[in-house]
């Protein structure tokens, strides 16, 4: 049985109707599952509540994605590998773009004619929308990179950022490097060719303002874009102008280290070792998630689970006949650990019985 809790039950509201009816079979072993953020809570609750549930696969899990546990730039240049990697001149052109961008927008009708060159809806009132805009499609780009074609954000093929890095490369000589840029992006806004144009809020389907709302309560995640390692613009982390934002938008003031205080994430391997058991970290190094998770086993029965050429909890998509060898045999692990874990339960559960 697989069971897919929501963040559906607040208050007096409760699963089926009644606590009666919700906990009359409350003995059986409880595995957890979460990828991203669900990832996250399936960790936390092993630590918080191992009474509760005997195990967790935590996927795509970046615990360490706070305070200064691990570098701020970490995120951004995972992303910008992930475009090195498939080509140097199709990052060098994504890296260049951004001030070809910021000259156009600062001409005469330069607002307009960026409008045109991008293809959208309305028009543009300010470049900071265009390169935010983008921003979320490269860092999506790197998070979706799978082998096979998806529709998890938007329809994309197999190895999308190869594909995005093909078209902005293979632009007839002259081309310019904003015309490449929106070259490459229509491969994550427009991929089926259906849009005659875009609107810049309508990222994809995701949820981002509830996102949006945790990052300014609780999940508050230090990002900055280094110098060399980032295709982005660079900047740093500044949490003075995040807790401006936050406060702005929802009124909310930023609590930097609630996760750390609550969870732990300080000296994580010493904390798992002596707190911790039966959990699988697995990670994809083509997420660009994957640098704040753990990477590392940590003892017998924490383990991690990492693939060079893995993405977003690609473990917990359904399977296809697209999936790689590697995804096949990682999955076979975790079912063997699991099904370890079991396997343990029971025998401790019949030998206390038989006493």
């Amino acid at each position: 049985m697989v069971l897919f809790p929501e963040h559906r039950y607040y208050g007096e509201s409760m699963p089926y109707g009644s606590k009666e009816v919700a906990y009359k079979n409350a003995s059986c072993p409880v595995v957890l599952f979460g990828g991203s953020y669900g990832g996250m809570l399936a960790a936390w609750m092993r630590l918080k509540y191992p009474h509760i549930a005997i195990g967790a696969l935590a996927s795509s899990a970046p615990i360490l994605q706070f305070e200064d546990i691990v570098p701020p730039e970490t995120f951004y240049d995972i992303v910008s590998e992930d475009f090195r990697r498939e080509s140097s001149s199709c990052f060098n052109t994504i890296k260049e773009s951004w001030d070809a961008l910021i000259a156009e927008g600062q001409k005469h009708n330069g607002l307009l004619q960026l409008t045109k060159t991008f293809h959208l809806c309305g028009e543009l009132k300010k470049t900071e929308d265009l390169v935010n805009w983008l921003e979320s499609a490269y860092s999506y780009l790197a998070m979706v990179n799978y082998p096979y074609a998806s529709e998890f954000l938007m329809p994309l093929p197999g190895h999308p950022i190869r594909e995005v890095c093909r078209r902005i490369d293979g632009c007839p000589d002259g081309t310019s490097t904003l015309e490449r840029i929106f070259e490459g992006i229509s491969v994550y806004y427009n991929y089926t060719g259906k849009a005659d144009c875009f609107e810049l809020e309508d990222y994809s389907d995701v949820g981002t303002d509830g996102w949006n709302w945790q990052a300014c309560t609780e999940m508050v995640m230090p990002m900055s874009s280094s110098r060399d390692g980032s295709m982005f613009q660079t900047y740093d982390y500044n949490f003075s102008s995040f807790q401006e934002e936050c406060w702005k938008d929802f009124k909310a003031k930023p609590r930097p280290t609630w996760i750390t205080t609550e969870f732990g994430g300080h000296d994580i391997k010493a904390t798992l070792e002596k707190f911790g058991s039966n959990i699988i970290f697995s990670n994809g190094l083509l997420d660009p998630w994957s640098g704040g998770s753990v990477l590392k086993n940590v003892s017998e029965s924490i383990v991690a689970l990492v693939t060079e050429e893995g993405a977003h909890h690609i473990d917990l998509r359904f399977s296809t006949k697209g999936d790689p060898e590697w995804l096949i045999e990682q999955r076979a692990t975790e079912i063997k650990l699991i099904q370890g874990w079991l396997d343990n339960f029971y025998q401790e559960k019949k030998a206390a019985f038989d006493m």
